[in-house]
């Protein structure tokens, strides 16, 4: 079977968490989220993982990550820099923000052979969702099949604030169709609700929405590469500070234009993560009742 590589992208700035929400421990044996994500991979059969860092942070990661992994894992790094941009561009004067995580799956793109799942570093996604991922990139199919695994919007929601959501919309083939962008999503009795230039619109509970657990084929990237172009030619200019290329535009762009198909893979495992430092406790416990159900050993790596 062909070989699988899984992708964390692990270069975001945590502002709203205050930190580096990444390597935040989440139990008393020091691990953290990625510990768990990259923990089902290797039990779902992935080969290879890849993390997205910034070069200046890999100290702190080889430390809270990769020295525990090392004979488990075959880990590589891949940093996501301002200043990686094709021929032609330039940084804009002032721009801080980094480019967004289709920008960071492009800086990784060297690292990666084949087909490819790409994760948030600080979203614990679950077992069967990594199964699911697993399982689709070995099956054969044409390099313009891709998947996303599909989670219920109310078992995505924090307590704490507002979260960005892609809500999905799919086909009779349960392909997805599209996939609209909701930065400020909160909680509500039945559901959830997004808030757009003070209108608050409900979205109730069944509703599907992307987690950014994406399964590629190998020719994603020459797509990514194609619409980074388009991005920093027509989007940028608008916002040059902060304007982002977001993943779930790439695949979103490819299916309007008839370029490709997106298998949904629905699960029903519930997220948890540090969006805010006050869901800490929350992820602590949720770590805690797993462990005590066998779902994890005590000790991810022996």
């Amino acid at each position: 079977m062909s070989k699988i590589t899984l992708v964390v992208m692990a270069a975001g700035l945590g502002s709203r968490f205050g930190g580096m929400k990444q390597i935040a421990p989440v139990d008393d044996q020091g691990h953290i989220i990625m510990d768990f994500s990259i923990f089902d991979a290797l039990r779902a059969g992935f080969d290879k993982v890849v993390c997205i860092i910034r070069p200046e942070n890999e100290a702190d990661f080889h430390e809270a990550l990769g020295k525990k992994i090392a004979r488990q894992a075959n880990l590589e790094y891949a940093y996501q820099t301002l200043e990686m941009l094709p021929e032609g561009f330039s940084l804009p004067e002032g721009r801080k923000k980094p480019w967004g995580t289709a920008h960071a799956v492009l800086c990784a793109a060297d690292h990666i052979p084949g087909a490819f799942a790409a994760i948030n570093a600080d979203d614990f996604y679950g077992r069967g969702a990594f199964d699911a991922i697993a399982n689709f990139l070995r099956a054969d199919g044409p390099e313009n099949l891709h998947a996303m695994v599909g989670y219920n919007i109310e078992n995505t929601l924090t307590e704490n604030g507002y979260v960005s959501r892609g809500v999905c919309s799919t086909d009779a083939a349960g392909m997805l169709s599209g996939i609209v962008e909701r930065t400020h999503i909160e909680k509500r009795p039945g559901g959830a609700a997004y808030i757009e230039d003070s209108v608050e619109t409900f979205v109730p509970a069944g509703t599907v929405v992307s987690m950014n657990m994406w399964g590629f084929r190998h020719s994603i990237l020459d797509a990514m590469r194609t619409q980074f172009v388009d991005f920093l030619q027509n989007d940028l200019p608008r916002n040059p500070e902060k304007a982002e290329f977001f993943l779930p535009s790439v695949p979103n762009r490819l299916i309007r234009e008839g370029k490709a198909q997106v298998r949904m893979l629905n699960t029903t495992e519930r997220w948890y993560g540090v969006t805010y430092a006050q869901d800490m406790p929350t992820v602590q416990s949720a770590i805690a009742r797993m462990k005590a159900e066998g779902i994890y050993p005590e000790r991810l790596w022996g």
